[in-house]
């Protein structure tokens, strides 16, 4: 378990050793957690020596990311990814660890979109359930309802993506992935609705919306306004954005910054398909 970004305490990810002691693996922190750089878990070189000794460490068998935020992109240029290349392993995470998994989605290796250590406990069981799940070999599929009306179809794809501002903010760099012929995952929190809608333009712009196989809209949480209404709420500007495709588009997965933050394996081959209302992704 190591912390690429914010800081953090033994006792904040006291949660998720408890429930991988119940799985029966044995947890092994890294020296981040308890680490502080200011809002940090360590400076940029403790960070990157902490995720480079875990990467290269075959006796880990899988990298929890303890928590998000911000850092994770001052890191991942420090780090070797050769020996990972050669004898990979799970990197699980979301959020701010989308740097790590489009850096390792462009090695051709597959990562584990899911929980963080924080708040593991609190969110929903299918959050825990399908992570154990994914680590563990077994068959995996999601399946709800939507709220706002998708656009119907089947699709069948590598899964890829992650978090929004990420995504947007790797655009023109080496970790900046490809999105043609792959289904593509968003999710966000915490943005003004005017900056979801410049960086839906922004990856638009950089043909990162023109070849999908599918795309899938999780979270779009906590979002903000400026005292004059943009005039459109998170999901309207997504479908905006895509409107002119003919490829599926399925609001409401139960991923990202929401209590029902389901695993799901990037770089994996998933079937996805979309009726008006619901959805079922499975890998």
């Amino acid at each position: 378990m190591v912390s690429t970004a914010r800081k953090i305490t033994t006792s904040q990810v006291k949660p998720l050793l408890d429930l991988l002691e119940q799985w029966e693996l044995q947890p092994v922190l890294g020296m981040t957690i308890n680490a502080e750089d200011n809002q940090y878990a360590g400076d940029d070189e403790l960070r990157a020596k902490d995720l480079q000794q875990m990467l290269d460490n075959q006796n880990i068998k899988a990298i929890w990311c303890a928590r998000g935020g911000y850092g994770t992109v001052r890191v991942v240029d420090k780090v070797d990814f050769s020996g990972f290349a050669e004898n990979p392993k799970w990197l699980i995470g979301y959020s701010d660890v989308t740097v790590l998994h489009s850096e390792i989605h462009n090695l051709g290796i597959k990562t584990l979109h899911a929980n963080m250590a924080t708040e593991i406990d609190t969110k929903s069981e299918a959050t825990r359930s399908t992570a154990k799940r994914s680590l563990f070999g077994q068959s995996l599929s999601i399946a709800s309802k939507s709220t706002f009306a998708n656009r119907p179809g089947s699709a069948r794809g590598t899964l890829v993506g992650g978090n929004l501002s990420i995504l947007y903010s790797l655009c023109g760099s080496k970790t900046a992935i490809d999105t043609s012929g792959k289904i593509l995952f968003i999710e966000d929190l915490d943005e003004y609705l005017y900056h979801v809608d410049r960086m839906m333009m922004n990856i638009k712009r950089n043909g990162m919306l023109d070849n999908l196989k599918a795309l899938i809209v999780g979270g779009m949480s906590d979002m903000k306004d400026n005292t004059i209404p943009f005039g459109k709420s998170a999901k309207e500007i997504v479908w905006d954005a895509v409107k002119e495709y003919d490829y599926p588009v399925c609001f409401d997965f139960p991923a990202g910054h929401i209590r029902d933050n389901q695993a799901m394996i990037m770089g994996g081959q998933a079937s996805l398909e979309v009726a008006s209302d619901s959805f079922e992704l499975t890998f």
